[in-house]
């Protein structure tokens, strides 16, 4: 991975997003359906793009929002829709776009209800807020179930869109439920929209199916329920955050407000170029809390706060940096996080088990032996938590990308889609319970269990070679040893539940790497881990590299 000389940098000036042009193409631009590239794809969270590649435009939304509508009555969905967007220039737009379908299709629609902030416009609403208000509605009911929509292409670039569907459960939806939507919006494409139910934007928000919905106050009011609040407030210690522009900008005073916490937002600015990011290892603009380069800013503040944190723009993925080491490891914070909280929630059942997807760290697997906890292992992609939180048979799922959700004080869901709140106050909780902050948690680990050396490498590709990447097979991996010891399994299934993970994940005694298409972004992923230190990861890496390589060249 080569990194870009501006990386941890601001962005030079002519670098940035040019705004009208991107609103403009949205809607100008009309996708061409015999072309991949600009049809609706559903990966791992919602269909993505952006209105300057003529993959992310009004059309898209439009057709989208109508196979949401006609999905809902073929599974008796009533009740109502809440939806939200984040802070990408281009979410707003998609927000138009898809109440006037709503309306139009008679959809209860609960929209932000606006704050002092945004004049009483249409505010910013997190992703997990939408999934917290699906959970909360549904609590009991056995008909007229909500459902939601998230508008947010999550960290990507600021000329990106993203659109996903959360169904009655709350969570991501399934691939069953994407691949419905995606070919119904295609066929709705093909047809150049006839079938799309449509009204003006003014209508819409007149509509009496339309109503506001109070999401902050929803979402804050109930954190005592899941965030040992007063332990924050009582510690004497100072904490920080920074919403990084995104979707949290409005949540994070009122939660220091409310529970009188010792924590200064750091920033409330909006600004869809997202000028005020230090740009990512290659260049661009991302709202990647997890990465060094993009959280720069944060880390150069380190010793201010006694532990300070991040969230991406829809604020699902959490970034934590502690005064002792400087920003965490994502895989890092998700052991200290486990560790932490099954040894710290006694009301929580003793068989909750944790949920980690296959190219998680091992270190979860070694804290989960010491707590005396099973671990489910399943493919990328936080859908495969969903059931396991709603049941409690799952304490915590969590993802290497930064992404992690767990259950209230008492046991119960709180959102089953990532939430970057609960785990940035989960960093508070334990540096005022504990006395020390999860970078002296993890050292603590390390000195028990060992220290795992842990890396994720991107690459570019493009969709076909991501289709090859995704085909992955034991088979194509003739070698018998990785990195100088014998190779034990290779996997195209998880362990936990038997689901295909899209890729491939080739294990020894001494370390792993699984590689897997992303299904963001035009990159793919090499996920590596070594026990026996940097040099040794670095020979697995190669030789992983090596095997993707050839099977890009078939």
């Amino acid at each position: 991975m080569s990194i870009d000389p501006q990386a941890g940098r601001l962005p030079d000036e002519h670098s940035l997003a040019n705004i009208p042009r991107l609103v403009s193409r949205y809607y100008s631009e009309r996708p061409d359906v015999s072309d991949p590239g600009q049809q609706v794809a559903f990966g791992t969270s919602g269909h993505r793009g952006s209105s300057l590649k003529t993959s992310f435009n009004e059309w898209h939304i439009l057709a989208t929002t109508q196979a949401i509508c006609e999905y809902r009555d073929t599974q008796g969905i009533e009740g109502p829709l809440f939806i939200g967007m984040d802070t990408h220039a281009l979410s707003e737009p998609a927000f138009v776009s898809a109440l006037e379908v709503l309306a139009a299709n008679g959809v209860e629609t609960r929209i932000d209800a606006g704050c002092e902030e945004t004049g009483g416009d249409v505010g910013f609403t997190p992703t997990p807020a939408i999934s917290n208000a699906i959970l909360v509605y549904n609590q009991g009911r056995t008909g007229g179930l909500a459902d939601g929509i998230v508008i947010t292409p999550s960290h990507n670039p600021p000329t990106d869109g993203g659109f996903k569907y959360n169904p009655t459960n709350g969570g991501p939806a399934d691939t069953s439920v994407t691949k419905w939507i995606q070919e119904r919006a295609n066929e709705l494409l093909a047809a150049g929209l006839e079938g799309v139910r449509r009204i003006s934007y003014a209508e819409a928000l007149k509509a009496p199916t339309t109503q506001r919905f109070d999401f902050i106050d929803s979402y804050v009011s109930g954190l005592d329920k899941v965030i040992d609040m007063a332990a924050i407030r009582d510690s004497g210690l100072k904490f920080g955050v920074d919403p990084l522009g995104g979707a949290g900008v409005h949540y994070w005073p009122r939660i220091a407000e409310k529970y009188d916490l010792p924590l200064e937002v750091i920033s409330t600015t909006v600004d869809p170029t997202f000028r005020f990011m230090r740009v990512d290892w290659d260049g661009k603009i991302r709202m990647d809390c997890s990465s060094p380069y993009a959280m720069a800013g944060l880390i150069e503040n380190k010793d201010r706060f006694d532990v300070s944190f991040a969230c991406d723009t829809d604020h699902d993925r959490h970034g934590i940096v502690a005064r002792s080491t400087g920003l965490l490891n994502p895989n890092h914070y998700l052991a200290v996080a486990i560790e932490y909280l099954f040894t710290h929630r006694p009301n929580w059942s003793d068989k909750a088990a944790i949920g980690k997807t296959l190219v998680s760290s091992s270190m979860i697997d070694y804290v989960a032996e010491g707590i005396g906890r099973e671990v489910i292992e399943v493919p990328v992609g936080f859908k495969w938590f969903v059931d396991g939180l709603i049941d409690g048979s799952l304490g915590f799922g969590g993802e290497e990308s930064a992404g992690a959700s767990f259950l209230t004080l008492d046991g119960k869901p709180w959102s089953t889609d990532k939430d970057g709140l609960i785990l940035g106050l989960l960093a508070a909780e334990i540096t005022a319970v504990t006395g020390k902050d999860p970078g002296e948690r993890y050292q603590a680990l390390t000195e028990r269990f060992g220290a795992p050396v842990y890396e994720r490498v991107d690459a570019p590709a493009n969709r076909e070679q991501k289709a090859k990447l995704g085909k992955l097979s034991p088979e194509q991996v003739t070698a018998e040893t990785l990195a100088g010891h014998p190779i034990t399994r290779k996997l195209t299934e998880a362990p936990g539940n038997g689901a295909a993970i899209g890729g491939l994940k080739v294990v020894t005694e001494a370390g792993w790497f699984a590689a897997r298409p992303s299904g963001t972004e035009d990159v793919y992923k090499i996920y590596a881990e070594s026990f026996e230190g940097e040099a040794h990861l670095k020979q697995i890496q190669q030789e992983a590299k090596a095997l993707v390589d050839e099977v890009l060249a078939i």
